[in-house]
C-alpha cells in the first residue's frame, strides 16, 4: 500500500486547523486513517483524517477527495455521514491528498464476524432494521440532484467481471466452480434499475450506531453509480448468520433476510424484485474477497486463524450462489 505518511509531515499539512494528539487508527485497506483533535473557526472538536497512501496514485479507491466530495453531496440529504471541514489536494503521489471529518460517536459492530459486542440483541435487531431504511434513504437520491450525473454508470456485468478477475488470480482449489457461477450470473442477468448511489460494502461494520440509531455511514472507498439492489444483497447476505456458518451471538435475533428486504422496500415506498439474483451475485463477491483476503494471508510468515476459517467456507458461499440462481 505504499509507505506510512509521517505524523510530523502530516501534522505540519494540517497547521492550519490547528491539529493536536494526531494517532493512526487501526484498519483501512485502501487509505490511511488517523484520529486528532482540530481547532476550526475558533472550535476545537474531535476529527478524523483520511489520507491517500503515499507513493501510490490516489486514484479509484484511493482517491480520498472522490469520498469527499460525495460526503459533502450527501450531507443535506437524510443519509447520515460525517461532516467534511477540510481537505488538500496534496502533490501526488509523493504529498498524498487528505480531508478531515468531523468525529461521529458511535460503534461499528459486525454481527458476523464480532464476538465481543454487548449490546442487548433488541438493540442489535432494532440497528439492522434502521441499516435496512438508511440504505432505502440513499437508493431514494436522484444522482443527477446531487450533482453526479457525468459519473460513469456500473453495469451489473460489469459487477460480475470484477470479481470474475479476481477469482481468477486465486488458486482454483479455494473456489471450486467459480467459473460455472460467473456464467449463471451472466446469463441470468436482471433487467437493471435507474442508477442510485451505491456504497459498495454497505454492512453494518460500515455503519456508526448509538443504541438502534444509525449515526453515519461510513468507507465510502468504492462508491460508484449502479443498480441499488447491488448494495441491499450484499447488505443482506451480511446480515445473514447461515451465509458464514459462525457461531455468533445474536443469531436469533437479527432478522431474517425477508424481514430485512421488507423494511427496505417499504421505505424505499416500492417493491424490488430479483433480489435471488442480487444475492447471488453478493455470495460471489464474498467468495472472491475472501479468497483475495486468504490469499495474501498466506504469503505473510504468521498464520492468520480467520483467513484460514473462512478458507473452508469458500466452497459453499459458491454453492450457495448457485442456488440461488436456480
Amino acid at each position: 500500500m505504499g509507505r506510512e505518511i509521517d505524523l510530523g509531515e502530516l501534522a505540519a499539512r494540517l497547521a492550519s486547523i490547528e491539529v493536536t494528539d494526531l494517532r493512526r487508527l487501526s484498519g483501512g485497506a485502501s487509505s490511511l486513517s488517523y484520529a486528532a483533535m482540530a481547532t476550526i473557526a475558533g472550535t476545537t472538536r474531535p476529527v478524523v483524517v483520511k489520507a491517500a497512501p503515499p507513493g501510490l496514485a490516489p486514484v479509484r479507491n484511493r482517491d480520498v477527495l472522490r469520498q469527499a466530495a460525495l460526503l459533502r453531496r450527501l450531507a443535506p440529504t437524510g443519509v447520515p455521514v460525517p461532516e467534511v471541514l477540510w481537505d488538500d489536494p496534496g502533490d501526488p503521489p509523493g504529498v498524498p491528498p487528505v480531508f478531515v471529518m468531523a468525529f461521529v460517536p458511535g460503534s461499528s459492530y459486525e454481527p458476523l464476524f464480532d464476538r465481543d459486542g454487548e449490546d442487548p440483541p433488541a438493540i442489535v435487531a432494532a440497528r439492522m432494521r434502521a441499516a435496512a431504511q438508511a440504505l432505502a434513504t440513499l437508493h431514494r437520491l436522484d444522482p443527477a440532484g446531487l450533482g453526479l450525473a457525468d459519473e460513469p454508470r456500473v453495469g451489473l456485468a460489469d459487477e460480475v467481471r470484477r470479481w470474475e478477475r479476481a477469482l481468477g488470480t486465486v488458486d482454483a482449489a479455494l473456489v471450486p466452480g467459480w467459473e460455472t457461477v460467473t456464467r449463471a450470473l451472466l446469463a441470468t442477468e436482471p433487467a437493471a434499475l435507474p442508477p442510485a448511489v451505491v456504497h459498495g460494502d454497505f454492512r453494518l461494520g460500515n455503519l456508526l450506531a448509538e443504541g438502534p440509531t444509525v449515526t453515519a455511514v461510513i468507507d465510502w472507498e468504492i462508491w460508484s453509480l449502479g443498480d441499488p439492489r447491488v448494495d441491499l444483497g450484499w447488505f443482506l447476505i451480511n446480515a445473514n448468520p447461515a451465509t458464514y456458518r459462525r457461531e455468533i451471538r445474536y443469531a436469533d435475533a437479527i432478522p431474517s433476510p425477508p424481514d430485512l428486504a421488507a423494511t427496505y422496500s417499504a421505505h424505499l415506498g416500492q417493491p424490488v424484485a430479483a433480489l435471488e439474483w442480487f444475492q447471488a451475485l453478493a455470495c460471489f463477491k464474498s467468495a472472491a474477497t475472501w479468497s483475495l483476503i486468504v490469499k495474501h494471508a498466506r504469503g505473510r510468515p504468521t498464520s492468520d486463524p480467520l483467513a484460514e476459517e473462512m478458507a473452508g467456507l469458500l466452497p459453499a458461499l459458491l454453492a450457495q450462489a448457485a442456488d440461488l440462481l436456480r
